[in-house]
């Protein structure tokens, strides 16, 4: 059984590298940058309180391990940022990542790479709303750090505009709350109007 746990932990080594992971999110006020790990957690817990505040039938055992699983991929592929050129390619290197990970001896989770998948590809409530979360989440940042990351990026309210519009159609309530936060962020000049 030694033998077997030593194995076991070493796997638990490897999910540890997601703590190596900095994000370009600023977190408690613009203090330093989030790490994808911090991420992860901070989204199953968001997830499973929103579900929750908004009344949605879904399960949440499936919406936490979604979640858990989200950003496993970038141990290997590092952060990709929402407004990079790269982006469209980026979860190609993360599923290469997660399949590594799912073969990794020690790990007992078998359908590792079904559930990173589903939660890359899938359309289920669960889905959708881990999606919005992981889109409000890093806004939410923006707004706390006076916009650090928009102002140091140079992102404009068109780019974020796009990049939360699906938001509108399954969480309509959520969109309109982060549109109004917006318009907050280019009056104070944290996002330029254009």
């Amino acid at each position: 059984m030694s033998d077997e746990l030593t194995v076991v932990t070493e796997f638990f080594l490897e999910l540890d590298a997601l703590k190596l992971i900095n994000r370009r999110t600023y977190i408690d006020g613009g203090v330093r940058l989030e790490n994808s790990a911090e991420h992860s957690w901070h989204l199953a817990m968001a997830c499973w309180s929103l579900s929750r505040s908004l009344g949605l039938k879904l399960s949440e055992e499936k919406l936490l391990k979604l979640a858990l699983v989200h950003d496993l991929g970038e141990i290997d592929a590092g952060d990709t940022f929402l407004y990079a050129d790269n982006r469209d390619n980026a979860h190609t290197a993360e599923r290469e990542c997660v399949k590594r990970l799912e073969e990794t001896q020690g790990n007992a989770i078998s359908d590792l790479s079904a559930l990173w998948e589903e939660q890359e590809t899938g359309t289920s409530i669960e889905t959708k709303l881990l999606k919005a979360v992981d889109r409000l989440l890093p806004f939410l940042h923006n707004i706390s750090s006076q916009g650090k990351t928009w102002r140091e990026q140079g992102i404009k309210k068109s780019q974020v505009l796009k990049a939360h519009a699906f938001i509108a159609e399954d969480f309509p309530e959520l969109h309109s709350w982060m549109l109004g936060k917006l318009q907050l962020a280019v009056q104070e000049g944290w996002l330029s109007d254009a």
